[in-house]
């Protein structure tokens, strides 16, 4: 299934994309349910098939597995719901497939080919740092560019959602705890991150994490190695690897932080970005007012975004 929050009317929701129509996850299982008779629907459906997807992946793979069936009602009963429940992607704004996640925890320094051109040697543990929620955009929003600098950068990331609670988890046992997958694009405003030791302050400036087009639910996509991952600036490509060039895979990166901290469902965890990036070229690129940014991953799909300069800001931060 592919994940998304969609938006209409003014009102955010949770829904699938199936072919070229958005179905709404909560209303196909309030269907589903006084369809065969059920009281209390409404109440029933909002506890298991919420209405947002931050709710829903609390529910883990109950709650998922649900949804899908839902989806297949709706789909074989377009006409049974009382609210509009199907729409066409033209009708709705694609958001994000995470709107509020508790963690969002980037891994530096994880592709070998990155790691070489920084002039570093192999870690021996994931380097880890954090973006916030206020990053979050989904696929059809602008990356603002704010001009409290001039070095905003691109980093095409692999990411994926935790689907339940995870805690002292074992490799072995790692994807049985993660909801699906996506691509996020860790913007970097690469001067302010290099102002100190910490990068902190170059990854958390509003709207720096586009993430989509959707989440690719971990029924479908089962093993998140060999995956082709690409990333063009108007059309040339800049970075371009695998999945299978990770020092720390996704299976390796669950059990590590889940034995530092205890994971939620909905977190998210964007696992790093291979060689390519502007500030490396010679002479350094980086990106300017009206560019196109398109990261494609194998069996994810693909997240474009134009970048926007964002005029009346303060020019220094």
């Amino acid at each position: 299934m592919k994940l998304i929050n969609y938006s209409f009317n003014g009102t955010t929701r949770a829904g699938a994309i199936v072919d070229e129509q958005v179905i709404d996850l909560n209303y196909a299982y309030e269907t589903q349910l006084k369809t065969a008779g059920e009281y209390r629907y409404k109440e029933i459906a909002h506890a298991y098939v919420p209405s947002t997807t931050d709710e829903l992946y609390q529910g883990g793979k109950k709650s998922i597995d649900l949804a899908q069936q839902a989806v297949n009602f709706l789909l074989a009963n377009p006409t049974a719901s009382a609210q509009k429940a199907i729409f066409s992607l033209d009708e709705v704004k694609v958001e994000a497939p995470v709107i509020n996640p508790g963690k969002i925890i980037c891994v530096g320094h994880n592709y070998r080919e990155h790691i070489l051109e920084m002039g570093r040697e192999l870690p021996s543990h994931p380097v880890v740092f954090a973006k916030f929620a206020n990053t979050i955009l989904g696929p059809e929003d602008d990356i603002p560019f704010y001009p409290i600098s001039e070095q905003l950068d691109y980093e095409a990331e692999f990411t994926f959602v935790v689907g339940k609670q995870a805690r002292n988890i074992s490799e072995e046992d790692a994807l049985d705890y993660v909801a699906g997958y996506t691509i996020a694009n860790d913007v970097t405003y690469r001067d302010i991150q290099r102002r100190t030791l910490q990068w902190l302050q170059g990854k958390t400036v509003d709207g720096s994490a586009p993430m989509g087009p959707y989440l690719v639910t971990a029924d479908e996509l089962t093993n998140p190695s060999g995956l082709d991952v690409v990333l063009t600036v108007n059309g040339e490509v800049r970075q371009k690897t695998n999945t299978a060039n990770l020092v720390f895979s996704v299976q390796k990166l669950v059990s590590f932080l889940s034995n530092l901290m205890t994971l939620e469902p909905g977190d998210v965890v964007l696992t790093g970005t291979p060689g390519g990036v502007g500030v490396a070229m010679e002479p350094p690129t980086f990106l300017k007012d009206g560019d196109i940014v398109r990261i494609e991953i194998d069996q994810v799909g693909v997240l474009e975004n134009k970048v926007a300069t964002v005029a009346g800001t303060l020019v220094n931060a």
